[in-house]
């Protein structure tokens, strides 16, 4: 074995039978996320052109558009087979990106479309990876998923690497409405990897790809996700996930606000962030990823994270400055990127194929959207009742502990169910789903 086979084998842990799936996975991944991180910088910048007091408010829309949208990508889901209804929403958010164009380059209604497209963005993010790693869930499993997410994930954090740097590049000189024309096309690259990746699905499974629909009610989310303990566990972790998340984007917008002034200077800053963290999660995810989970868990890594959160929010409330602002930003996603937000994935990897698509989507985008609302009035709330940035991180250190102990037990579940899956499977009572 030569040492570029050696590497390759080393960042691709993926058998024969596996490699086309996971390649066009990791292609999909990069399209998608090329396309949401060339929009997240102008999200963040319009969310301050918007006003910061504005945010809780914006947090809530976002919150009340998913509850909308909820029923109609259920019964969208129920009704069509995985191939036709995973083009038809991306296709949906590429007509929804060519409005926003016109709208920005006519100047109508500046600030109300700054506020509406911060909540579309907000929207489009959790779907559309929601999507795709409900696809993920459904092809492979508990055991694929621990080798092969770290390296598909990987292609997402590629495609973050690019985005930033085509909003650094082209931001300034071409005007940040521009910037959604490379949105548009790297949407439709992603369309074009799911297709292949359909096509690659008889490889991985020795089966013909799936057409079946997953069929069920378009409201079946709700009632899956309450009958299960575990998915509600899942439900809480997702929560504490938007918690600490949410508190520590407000601070953000807050100190930059206050600290850095110009719409193009600080939407460098947010574009300079997700490079950082796109190098190092790459890293991480090509070389380190798939070995941790195998080694230690899925409760391990997703405790991972609280942990990360615990330490930054005790420093961020002794030095409430920029610096650690932005240190302990990048370090939480990185950690989430690398390692929690795989182990999260392998934790739906157990569940029943309509638990996949609805019940998951229900907790990644409604649960996480409706978290993000919550403590984005919690947030506001304690700044009106006078604490500040150092004070508010103080009281998130207690729910950042619980969201740790939770991580080990959702593992402790998991490993049990997978245990009991596989050997379900292997006596012929379980069928691999596709």
């Amino acid at each position: 074995m030569t040492p570029l086979q050696g590497w390759l084998r080393r960042a691709i842990p993926a058998t024969p039978q596996e490699l086309a799936a996971a390649l066009w996975s990791f292609g999909y991944f990069f399209a998608l996320l090329a396309g949401y991180y060339v929009l997240r910088p102008l999200r963040d910048q319009m969310g301050i052109a918007g006003g910061t007091r504005a945010l809780p408010w914006l947090f809530t829309a976002t919150f009340v558009t998913l509850l909308l949208a909820q029923p109609v990508y259920g019964a969208l889901v129920a009704w069509l087979p995985r191939p036709r209804f995973i083009p038809i929403v991306y296709h949906f958010f590429v007509l929804n990106l060519v409005l926003f164009w016109l709208l920005m380059a006519l100047g109508i209604a500046p600030v109300i479309v700054a506020r509406t497209f911060f909540v579309w963005v907000s929207v489009f993010n959790l779907f559309a990876v929601a999507v795709f790693w409900s696809f993920m869930a459904d092809l492979f499993t508990s055991e694929q998923g621990k080798r092969l997410f770290g390296f598909i994930g990987a292609g997402g954090t590629a495609g973050g690497l690019l985005g930033p740097i085509i909003t650094i590049a082209l931001a300034v000189p071409l005007g940040p409405h521009n910037l959604l024309i490379a949105a548009i096309v790297f949407l439709e690259i992603a369309v074009f990897c799911a297709a292949r990746l359909e096509r690659s699905v008889g490889a991985l499974q020795g089966q013909r790809r799936d057409e079946r629909r997953v069929g069920g009610s378009a409201f079946a989310a709700l009632s899956g996700l309450v009958r299960s303990p575990y998915l509600l566990g899942v439900a809480a972790w997702v929560s504490m996930l938007s918690c600490g998340a949410t508190i520590l984007y407000l601070i953000q917008a807050n100190v930059v606000a206050s600290s850095v002034q110009g719409a193009g200077a600080q939407t460098r800053i947010f574009a300079s962030i997700d490079l950082i963290v796109g190098l190092l999660t790459l890293a991480t995810q090509v070389f380190a990823t798939g070995h941790f989970l195998q080694r230690f868990g899925t409760g391990v890594a997703a405790a991972a994270l609280p942990i990360v959160y615990v330490v930054g929010f005790l420093v961020l409330a002794w030095m409430p400055v920029l610096a650690v602002v932005l240190v302990f930003q990048v370090t939480q996603r990185c950690m989430n990127f690398a390692i929690a937000n795989p182990a999260r994935q392998v934790f739906f990897t157990v569940v029943g194929r309509e638990e996949k698509y609805k019940a998951k989507n229900m907790i990644d985008v409604v649960v996480y959207r409706g978290s993000d609302a919550l403590y984005g009035w919690v947030f506001d709330s304690l700044q009106a009742i006078g604490l500040k940035i150092g004070a508010i991180a103080l009281c998130a250190v207690p729910m950042a502990l619980a969201w740790f102990l939770l991580s080990a037990t959702l593992g402790r579940m998991q490993e049990r169910r997978a245990t009991l899956q596989g050997a379900r499977e292997a006596h012929g009572e379980l069928p691999r789903e596709a």
